[in-house]
């Protein structure tokens, strides 16, 4: 064992002066051609430092090393170009489409000169500019109207002031109190009919409660999907679009046996379904054999289900998940009915909802489909969407029940859950938790755990809203209340 270790010690002896060779001869070939050449040269490496020369090896490794990395980027770049003309192409066109549906900016000269005349007319006074909008294009197609342009700005000065709050009024308790006190009145049904008698939807007090509280998920969701120009009109491109979108089980399209025997799962798919629903039998298979230890082939119009690792205990788990097996739709969505309203056209209206992928359908139209699910408008469309949500939501289930509620008093309700751009319930978890004062919050819900929270705490009560004033025992200031004026009554002038 000792000659062997010797000559394998001399093996790696000799290997390495073979790689030593190789590197060095490179360096006396360039630095000692002659005597001659090496005495003009002792000179020039102190201007070109001779320092530099020796790593040479290292500089070549470094070289290759960034060459390296180099290259890998250079296939990034190719491609950059390749996306970049995409896009400088695409650019050009957009603005070309935008001029065509922008309005012009220029107003005629005639609005310039009605909105010159209401504004001196105005003399400094507040009036939105909606309204001024309004009356200058009625103004300007009825040129009768011109002469009657004070009066008609006087009257609408009134009515602004009229319906502008005044100063110290407590509006949070009159929009409380104008939906809680018709709210008493609405019935406790929670079905009936919203546009389409056969899908069930929650309305009256039990809805108003689910919007309030901001639930995340109702009691019945539903979708009112709106169809774009050419689908809303034709009745086959309608069905694709509610094939596409309704969830198919297996279970509704095909029968499926067992074979005990052979242990085998038969899938018999009804074809006249199929056709209707635009599914091929390629389809189903290819779902099959998404679930695990399986392994599906078309045989003879039917699908053959076989196992990896045969038993009856798994034979009955995959007949069980066949049943319930997805094989086109989005998730969610249970039932669909498809509707030719007068001047609509076709609408979809849908038992179930899936805001996000709904709109990701092709002939769907995303500016009109709407759902009563609040949370999931919040999260696809932004907090603003869902805002707008709470207000129709909320009007509409009051209108529905025959109740006039100033649209204001919800706005209110809206802005108060979506303040900090989050949907927030009105209760102990959401916009009463928030309060500042520890006797507002008392008396709404928990009342010990919130006294105890705050002593320990060490928190203090300002006394400025309705409720803490009201426990204490002293004027609230709002209102009347927040007036402090002294009137002497002195005797009228002759008497």
């Amino acid at each position: 064992m000792s000659k062997k270790r010797a000559y394998t010690k001399d093996k790696k002896v000799t290997k390495k002066p073979i790689k030593q060779p190789k590197e060095k001869p490179k360096k006396p070939s360039k630095k000692i051609p002659t005597k001659k050449i090496i005495k003009k040269r002792v000179k020039e490496p102190i201007k070109k430092s001779p320092a530099k020369k020796k790593p040479t090896i290292k500089k070549i490794v470094k070289k290759e090393k960034k060459k390296i990395t180099e290259t890998k980027p250079v296939k990034k770049i190719v491609k950059k170009p390749k996306e970049e003309k995409v896009i400088k192409e695409t650019k050009p066109k957009k603005p070309k489409v935008i001029e065509e549906i922008t309005p012009p900016k220029e107003e005629p000269e005639e609005h310039k000169k009605i909105r010159s005349e209401i504004h001196k007319i105005l003399n400094g006074k507040l009036l939105p500019k909606s309204v001024i909008d309004e009356i200058i294009f009625k103004v300007a197609d009825k040129k009768e109207l011109k002469s009657k342009l004070k009066d008609i700005i006087s009257r609408a000065l009134k009515e602004y002031d009229r319906n502008s709050i005044d100063p110290s009024e407590a509006c949070g308790i009159v929009g409380a109190q104008s939906i809680g006190e018709p709210g008493t009145q609405m019935t406790m049904r929670t079905f009936h009919y919203a546009g389409v008698a056969e899908i069930n939807v929650t309305l009256g007090l039990p809805r108003l409660i689910e919007i309030v509280d901001a639930r995340s998920i109702p009691s019945t969701p539903m979708m009112n999907i709106y169809l774009r120009d050419e689908y809303r009109l034709n009745s086959d491109l309608a069905k694709e679009v509610a094939n596409q979108i309704e969830i198919t089980r297996l279970n509704s399209i095909a029968d499926i046996e067992t074979d005990l025997t052979n242990l085998v799962v038969y899938v018999k798919p009804n074809v006249k379904t199929l056709k209707s629903k635009n599914i091929k039998i390629e389809e189903i298979a290819e779902n099959i054999k998404k679930i695990r230890g399986t392994d599906a082939k078309v045989e003879d119009g039917g699908i053959k289900v076989s196992l990896d690792d045969p038993s009856y205990k798994k034979l009955l788990d995959v007949n069980e998940n066949l049943k319930d097996l997805k094989v086109k739709g989005i998730d969610g969505i249970k039932r669909i009915i498809i509707r030719n309203e007068p001047n609509e056209g076709y609408v979809i209206y849908s038992e179930g909802s899936n805001l996000d992928k709904v709109l990701e359908v092709d002939g769907v139209d995303p500016y009109r489909t709407t759902t009563n699910d609040i949370q999931a408008v919040g999260r696809v469309l932004g907090i603003e969407a869902a805002r707008n949500m709470i207000i129709q939501e909320a009007y509409s289930t009051l209108l529905e029940q025959g109740l006039n509620v100033d649209l204001r008093h919800i706005m209110l309700v809206a802005d108060v859950m979506t303040a900090d751009g989050t949907i927030r319930a009105i209760g102990r978890h959401g916009v009463s938790k928030e309060k500042e004062s520890v006797l507002s919050r008392a008396a709404f819900e928990i009342t010990v755990t919130h006294l105890l929270q705050a002593a320990r705490r060490g928190e203090t009560d300002k006394l400025d809203g309705v409720a803490e004033n009201i426990i204490v025992g002293q004027p609230v200031n709002l209102g009347t209340g927040a007036v402090e004026l002294v009137m002497k009554r002195g005797k009228k002038k002759g008497k």
